[in-house]
């Protein structure tokens, strides 16, 4: 099996790491892939790729609706003799689709939460045509599906489910309490995501200054950058509570960071499935997370991590006081969490499905198929 994997940006976001776990899984279980990337991108899933056999091919976008990148799509499947195509979110749905169809094979989107296309009708009617065009659409939540359904004008049933996977080792080195100068009976909240509205961090950090009389020890650490972080800072000082709010930049060592936590919140006010909340299962942390997207489902509906209304400050406060305040709740949850996510996001679960439904578009016998094995413990 020859696999094209599409998508427009190659920083260390979620739908990234999501396309670089395929690829190298997929590799190393027989299939071919290329990886098609932006040639001005950051590089970073090229860095990611690198000595696991996967080719990495580069595309451009020189306008708006630029026939040079679909016939540069088109020429590196014929040139890779690629069988099928999967593309990951807008963009590469339209230009992937669009590629495909013009060297005669199958494709395959996948939308991971953003809804860039939704806030013009042309951008609907382009992503709708690129669906029409396509073997099978995805979304990795049910929400996020019916969200597609809805602004697209297309039957649910159109679009599949697929949930999103990670593969979690457990770290040689946690130095972060360390790094922040964090005492033993300091408290350390960790959050995971870029810094941007949608991620909620601004209701994080007004919990914290709630919470500064009940819990005086506590810190919180936010991995991830973005345009945000003057406005955040700002807040974290305005609110008194400057000197317990570290923002961290973007982070290679999340699974050391995650470790070093005594809670993990997901403040976000829209999500699809964030491989954040599942890294922090993964590493057995206690999770307070919005019920956003997917989110209350791999939670169990709160059997395995707590759950509060997105936007809601006060909701956001008393969830993490109860978590800190009980400890023996916060380790019946983090032990939950972890036996759920072995079960259910374990990344070879995702890559499976996915192989699956290549054979299916291929109508491959099951033996044809690449033999993916779960890599979590």
């Amino acid at each position: 099996m020859r696999i094209a994997h599409l998508i427009e940006s190659d920083g260390p976001g979620g739908a990234e790491q999501v396309v670089g776990h395929m690829a190298t899984m997929l590799q190393t279980a027989g299939a071919r892939n290329v990886v098609f990337v932006h040639a001005d991108g950051e590089g970073w899933l090229a860095r990611q790729l690198e000595g696991s056999g996967v080719a990495v091919e580069y595309f451009r976008q020189d306008e708006r609706l630029s026939r040079t990148c679909a016939r540069t799509l088109e020429e590196g499947f014929r040139r890779h003799r690629i069988e099928v195509a999967h593309s990951h979110e807008f963009a590469m749905a339209v230009y992937g689709a669009w590629a495909s169809w013009r060297a005669g094979i199958p494709h395959v989107i996948t939308m991971h939460g953003g809804r860039y296309y939704a806030g013009r009708l042309r951008r609907r009617l382009a992503l709708r045509a690129a669906i029409a065009a396509s073997g099978r659409t995805v979304a990795v939540s049910r929400s996020l599906a019916s969200q597609l359904s809805r602004d697209l004008w297309i039957r649910r049933s159109r679009v599949t489910m697929i949930a999103n996977g990670v593969r979690y080792v457990r770290p040689d080195r946690v130095t972060l309490r360390e790094e922040l100068g964090l005492g033993p009976d300091d408290r350390l909240v960790v959050s995971i995501g870029n810094l941007y509205p949608v991620k909620g961090h601004c209701h994080l950090i007004e919990a914290v200054a709630r919470l500064a009389t009940a819990h005086p020890t506590v810190h919180v650490a936010i991995a991830g950058r973005g345009g945000l972080l003057e406005s955040l800072t700002v807040q974290a000082r305005d609110r008194g509570v400057a000197g317990r709010i570290h923002f961290l930049g973007l982070r290679a060592d999340v699974a050391a960071v995650l470790e070093a936590a005594d809670l993990f919140v997901l403040p976000s006010l829209s999500e699809g499935l964030p491989l954040a909340l599942l890294e922090a299962m993964f590493a057995r942390r206690p999770i307070v997370a919005t019920d956003v997207g997917e989110v209350a489902t791999a939670l169990a509906g709160g059997e395995a991590g707590a759950l509060v209304e997105p936007g809601n400050p006060s909701a956001l406060t008393a969830a993490i006081d109860s978590l800190l305040s009980d400890p023996n709740r916060a380790a019946r949850l983090a032990d939950a969490a972890v036996h759920r996510a072995a079960a259910e996001y374990d990344v070879a679960h995702m890559v499976r499905r996915y192989a699956e439904l290549y054979g299916e578009l291929l109508r491959w016998p099951d033996a044809c198929r690449p033999a993916i094995r779960c890599t979590n413990s």
